[in-house]
């Protein structure tokens, strides 16, 4: 036998098998019926087989799966930061060579300025009025003394986003701006372009952009905080570009430069100390202005140091610097070199800050907890950043709770994944709060933004609770018990003054409503299936045990006086169906009790008057429709037990859980008083 399977599976498990074929031929060898059936048989047996030995191997494998996957995101997020830590290498690289060029290229252009004289400043200014006269809305560009054309030509702008073609565009360069004219469709005579822009050279930066086919021959100006991109007809232009616009730049910081190291000389002339009170006055502010010294060492190599710090991700050095320049300029008069200097530290600031949000943006890894996110948001509020700080650390924190409940698998019982749920959500969002009154501890003002996050963080807890156990229709008692393990967590919170128990409360309320109802409806549809059976006869538990065990159960319930209703033996004298209801009503009442909300209070309340009318209804119809007095005696029987004990049990257990009288249940109670009756009437009142 088991050589004929042996050969069966090699049959199967060959490269070149053919099932038409095989089907064909079985069909033409077999003798019947029978036969078929067999072999049908031995290939089922075969596949189940197969099944079981690849289930073996993946439960074989299931830990090293988990635990590959583990070690491959925690190798992602390793990767990214490398990459980001090379990228800022890189761009550190770039700087130092472009740097290493730029002064090579300065001693080039002095040769060529020494063996070619310059144009005269006429001969420029003509040039550029000429020019500009082709250009609509651009005459009041010349009124600037010394402004000349330096370079110019046509360029095609693209779209940021999506790198789409937007209009064509001249571009003319000037001493100080840059001018940028769109094309005119429908020319006037000498006019060719429109007026689009007007940037000087010290508000932008020139990037080169990467050739990436189509795409290529670009460079991007970055206006903060704006950019266009610009694309020349060849490599030859942009380079051009790039290497005109550099220079350019450069030589009007040299100019500014030079200008203000002539004037400083030409402070100290006035030495006289001139008798008329006007002049000392008009002469205070222009003194004032030379008083702050700029030429300090650590002030003149501030810049730098600042871009060594960035590069080097020292956060707190950079900071450290900048305050010791705030308190040096705090008493200082605002003069053009301290306005200089300002503008140079301001784009470091801006630079420094860009860093610091990237390191508390979500796409960062989000391993280490909130302590991981305390250095940037430190710096950052040091920067006078406290309110973006603050958002970009929620942002940061409801991102890692998000994905740890995400990766939260789902696995045996309900209660055992609420549990690991309320213990990841809470703990994160105790956590969370503990770290930002440590960091938030001066800017009381951030607290409104923490309480408002906290409520939306609730929120995703409760889609993710709420799916799990009341969409998923556990029962009554397990959604109780997830409930109560939910509240339990929260009140954790409590300890660091955040109660959120009635956020928690009043989202959850919708779902438990409807649990509620949704298990009232299964236990009156139960009962009224129970009555459409019922015999009215005793009920007989064939054996001591199990009448003990009924005993302790009714006794769980809160019914102490059953005892009374057991007769000799195992019998008790009520029927099945009453002791049904009763176990599935008192069930029903603490599972709703442990549910209970102010707002579910008239919920509850109903839910238990219908399933009580359920009862009561039926043991009325029953009394006044049986002729057999025996019978009707019995059913008297069980109508007192459900008056006299279960009702009193379920008011009383109900007031005393909530702490508020169950008016409905009293007047119901009382409406459903039973009559002694004569047992031969027909008539009763229940």
């Amino acid at each position: 036998m088991s050589e004929t399977v042996n050969r069966l599976r090699k049959q199967l498990e060959s490269p070149n098998f053919d099932p038409q074929g095989y089907v064909k031929q079985l069909s033409q060898q077999s003798d019947g019926d029978r036969d078929l059936q067999e072999h049908r048989q031995k290939i089922q047996n075969l596949a189940d087989e197969t099944a079981q030995n690849l289930k073996k191997n993946v439960y074989k494998n299931y830990r090293q799966f988990i635990e590959t996957a583990k070690e491959i995101s925690y190798l992602e997020s390793e990767m990214y930061q490398l990459s980001h830590i090379l990228t800022e290498q890189k761009s550190i690289m770039e700087s130092i060579t472009q740097a290493l060029l730029s002064t090579d290229k300065d001693e080039t252009s002095k040769e060529m300025q020494a063996a070619f004289p310059k144009e005269t400043e006429e001969i420029k200014q003509r040039t550029l009025t000429s020019l500009l006269e082709k250009v609509e809305g651009a005459k009041n560009i010349m009124d600037t003394p010394g402004r000349h054309l330096i370079y110019n030509g046509d360029l095609a702008e693209f779209d940021v986003d999506n790198m789409s073609p937007i209009q064509r565009v001249h571009a003319f360069l000037m001493n100080d701006c840059l001018l940028i004219a769109t094309w005119l469709p429908n020319r006037r005579g000498a006019v060719k372009y429109k007026y689009n822009a007007l940037y000087d050279l010290e508000s932008f930066a020139v990037v080169n952009v990467k050739d990436n086919p189509p795409m290529k021959d670009m460079f991007k100006i970055l206006m903060f905080p704006d950019s266009r991109i610009f694309q020349a007809e060849n490599s030859k232009i942009k380079k051009e570009w790039l290497e005109i616009l550099d220079e350019t730049k450069k030589n009007k910081v040299s100019k500014e430069k030079h200008k203000k190291e002539e004037e400083i000389p030409t402070s100290p002339v006035r030495a006289e100390v001139s008798t008329n009170p006007f002049d000392m006055d008009d002469e205070g502010p222009a003194g004032a202005e030379e008083d702050v010294n700029l030429n300090l060492e650590w002030i003149q190599e501030l810049p730098e140091d600042l871009d060594v710090c960035i590069a080097q991700r020292d956060f707190e050095g950079a900071v450290d610097l900048l305050d010791k320049l705030n308190e040096y300029l705090k008493d200082q008069p605002v003069t053009p070199k301290v306005k200089e200097l300002r503008s140079k530290v301001d784009e470091r600031v801006r630079q420094l800050t860009e860093v610091l949000v990237f390191e508390l943006s979500p796409d960062r890894s989000l391993r280490g907890g909130p302590k991981a996110t305390r250095r940037a948001v430190s710096q950052l509020i040091r920067l006078g950043q406290s309110t973006k700080a603050c958002d970009l650390f929620l942002k940061n924190r409801a991102a890692a709770v998000q994905t740890a409940i995400r990766q939260l698998r789902i696995e045996g019982a309900t209660l055992l994944y609420i549990h690991k749920l309320c213990n990841i959500f809470f703990t994160s969002l105790l956590e969370t709060a503990k770290e930002f009154e440590m960091d938030f501890a001066g800017n009381t003002g951030c607290y409104s933004a923490f309480v408002v996050w906290s409520r939306s963080a609730i929120k995703m807890f409760v889609n993710a609770f709420s799916k799990q156990v009341f969409d998923s229709n556990e029962s009554l008692s397990t959604a109780a018990e997830c409930v109560k393990v939910a509240k339990e967590h929260c009140q954790q919170l409590t300890e660091i003054g955040l109660d959120l128990t009635f956020t928690l409360q009043s989202l959850l309320v919708k779902d438990i409503k409807a649990a509620l109802q949704s298990y009232k409806d299964i236990i009156i549809e139960a009962t009224k299936h129970r009555n459409s059976e019922e015999m009215w006869r005793r009920m007989n538990l064939m054996t001591p045990e199990a009448l003990a065990k009924l005993k302790d159960e009714m006794r769980n319930c809160g019914i102490s006086s059953f005892d009374q209703y057991t007769g000799e033996d195992c019998w008790v004298n009520l029927s099945y169906t009453v002791v049904a209801f009763t176990k599935q009503m008192m069930s029903f009442l603490e599972e709703g009790l442990k549910l209970y909300l102010p707002e579910l209070h008239m919920v509850l309340l109903e839910s238990l008057r219908e399933i009580i009318l359920v009862a009561v209804q039926h043991v009325d119809y029953c009394l006044r429709c049986e002729q057999d007095p025996e019978k009707k005696s019995f059913i008297i029987q069980n109508a007192t037990f459900l008056h006299d004990t279960v009702l009193p049990v379920v008011e009383l257990r109900f007031e005393e859980s909530v702490g508020k009288p169950a008016k409905q249940l009293h007047d119901l109670r009382k409406s459903s008083r039973p009559v002694r009756i004569n047992p031969e009437s027909t008539t009763s009142l229940v």
